[in-house]
Order: structure tokens, then sequence, then C-alpha cells
């Protein structure tokens, strides 16, 4: 057990080096799943970031002295099964891509709440590479979560319209004499993915 902030340290860089690997391996998943071209291409970009923040990481137990290493991170387990959840059990197309916005949210928010602790105790343990190299990842994982609330705003809008549409369906259809009613839904954002 940590006795000291710089033994704390360590063992969360250890955390969250941990859990940089498993989204490496969660990422590619989610742009298979995903449906908007928008959220592939926030997917893919986020991968290589990903990639870049294990070898930030990687820097920082450098200049701790530290070899790499891992400590299972619980709560990124348990956030990617939720998200595989996703990807297994949702079928329609606009409603996944919406969960799995929120399920990559919630991972970026643990992943800003750690790095932001991080670069705290870094600066108080006079860790200045440390303090440069983790708020760098800090302000990546900040634009990824904006970056999703972005394209969470049409994409929302969408999966709430086929919730409507799937309940006018169930209801018996009323449409006076001589009045027609078209089939598409006005104001949907045409950017779906080919298959």
């Amino acid at each position: 057990m940590p006795e000291t902030l710089r033994d704390l340290f360590i063992d969360q860089v250890k955390d969250i080096y941990d859990a940089e690997h498993r989204i490496t391996k969660a990422l590619p998943k989610m742009v298979q799943a995903a449906d908007s071209e928008e959220l592939v291409s926030a997917f893919e970009d986020h991968l290589k970031e990903t990639e870049e923040h294990i070898r930030r990481l990687e820097e920082v137990f450098e200049a701790m002295d530290e070899s790499p290493a891992r400590k299972t991170c619980k709560a990124m387990v348990g956030l990617l099964e939720e998200g595989q959840d996703v990807i297994d059990d949702i079928e329609s197309a606009d409603v996944k891509d919406a969960a799995l916005i929120a399920a990559a949210q919630k991972v970026e928010h643990y992943e800003m709440a750690t790095y932001g602790c991080l670069r705290t105790w870094a600066d108080l343990l006079d860790e200045d590479e440390s303090v440069r190299l983790l708020q760098t990842t800090l302000d990546e994982e900040g634009s990824a979560d904006q970056k999703l609330t972005e394209i969470a705003q049409s994409l929302n809008v969408e999966a709430a319209e086929e919730t409507d549409e799937d309940e006018e369906d169930k209801e018996p259809a009323t449409v006076s004499p001589g009045r027609r009613t078209s089939g598409t839904t006005a104001g949907r954002a045409p950017q779906k993915r080919s298959r």
C-alpha cells in the first residue's frame, strides 16, 4: 500500500497506464460498432491519441526513475464492460451511437479525473516534466470529451426521432381523407456509414 504521496502517485500512474492499454483494445470495437461517420472518425482519432498517452506515461515513469508497469484498473475494466454491453445489446444504429458516446464519455471523465489528480500531485512533488506531460494529456482528454459532446448534439436527436417513429408505428395511423403522409424524417443528418 502507498505510504507517501510519491508512492500514491506511482501507484496511480500504473493504474492509468493499464487503463490506457485497455482503451486501445476497446476503441477498435467501438469503431466497428458505430454507425455515424463522424463518431467513427472521433474514435479513430482518439485511438491515435491514446497510443500517445501511453508513450507519455512511459516518459513519466522514466522521469520518476521507475520502470513502466501496469496495475489492473478495476474502474476501467467495469467501464469497458458497460461499453461492450452497448455493442452487444442495442440493435438500433442511432440508439447504439448515442449509447456509445455515453460510454466513451464515462471513460473520458474517469481519465480526466485521474490525470487532473496526477498532475496536481506531480506539481506538489516538484516533478515539472511529469506536470507538463500529464497536463498535455489532460488537455487532449478534455478536447476528446468536448468533441463527443458536439457529436452527441445531433446523434441524440436522431436517436430520439427514431424512438418517436417507433412509438408512431405502434399507434394506429389516422390520416384524413385526401391527406398524404411522408415516410421521411425532416432534419435527419445523412452521415451514415455504408456497411
